[in-house]
Parts: C-alpha cells; structure tokens; sequence
C-alpha cells in the first residue's frame, strides 16, 4: 500500500484542525449559540496546536529524523488534548450533586487573575464543562473531540513509524 507523502498527510491534518476550529467558531459558538467552557477553550487550545505543528512540518519539509520529530509532537499534543476531552467526559458522567461549581467568564478570569492562575483554572475546569449543550450519534461534543484527536494521534503514529 503506498500512503500519501509526509507533507500531504501533515497539510491534511492542518487543514482538518483549521476547519474544525472554523467550524467550533463560525457554526457552534456564532450560528446556535454555544458558549465554550474552559475545557472546550482548553481543547481548542490543543487542535490549534496539532494544525501549528503539522503546517510546519509541510513549511519545512524535513528530513526523515524531522518528520519523525514533527510526528512525535504531534502524537504527544493529541494526546495531550484527549486528556482534556476525558476529563469533560468524566465530568459530564458525574451525578448532578458531584458536578464542581460553576467558575467565572473566560474574558472575567483573564482580567482579574495572572495568566498562570487563569491557565491553571482553564485546565482545571468547572461546572460550566459538566452541561452537555449537544450531541450527535449519542456523543456529545467532547466525546467527538476525542475521536478526533485519537485520529490525530493515530496519524501521528503512522508517521513517525512509516520508513522514509
């Protein structure tokens, strides 16, 4: 089977995590309403960084030790994000007496607190993250989260164990 070249399966990813956050924006949050919680912007936060690393990895174009690098990065950040895509499913399970208790506005936090504390509390999450404002196919929004970055992370693998 002969796969696509490095850079063709990297501009997809960067093009597939582009088009996620312009669909996050553009249809969820503008179009029906949906306001992000700390752990959607944390999980935004993630897809970005999986598009910045795969884009440049097509700019630079490496060596095969580069590709594999860019890979490894990648793999890692996807994996990273579906941490925080199961830490909002686990609070989504939670019973309504267990859920943590709501936090501030993302725009309040980043005024009041230091950019490590705000982060921090980003990261942690609240009880905001605990609704589950959509779904599909039972699945809510983080659930598909996560199966994109397991594809993501997927991809990551395949490339950084492909032989150049």
């Amino acid at each position: 089977m002969v796969l696509p070249s490095y850079r063709i399966v990297n501009l997809a990813q960067a093009v597939a995590s582009a088009g996620l956050i312009i669909v996050a924006i553009a249809y969820f949050q503008n179009h029906l309403g949906l306001e992000p919680c700390y752990l959607c912007m944390t999980q935004r936060v993630f897809v970005i960084a999986v598009g910045v690393i795969c884009g440049i990895a097509v700019l630079h174009n490496p060596a095969p030790k580069g590709q594999r690098i860019y890979a490894g990065l990648a793999t890692i950040t996807a994996l990273l994000g579906s941490y925080f895509s199961g830490k909002q499913l686990w609070l989504q399970s939670l019973p309504e007496d267990q859920v943590p208790a709501c936090g501030i506005p993302v725009d309040y936090l980043f005024d009041s607190f230091s950019v490590a504390e705000a982060i921090s509390m980003l990261l942690r999450g609240d009880g905001n993250c605990a609704e589950v404002q959509w779904q599909l196919l039972g699945l809510s929004m983080p659930g598909w989260v996560m199966v994109t970055f397991v594809g993501f992370a997927a991809v990551g693998i395949v490339q950084f164990l492909r032989k150049a």
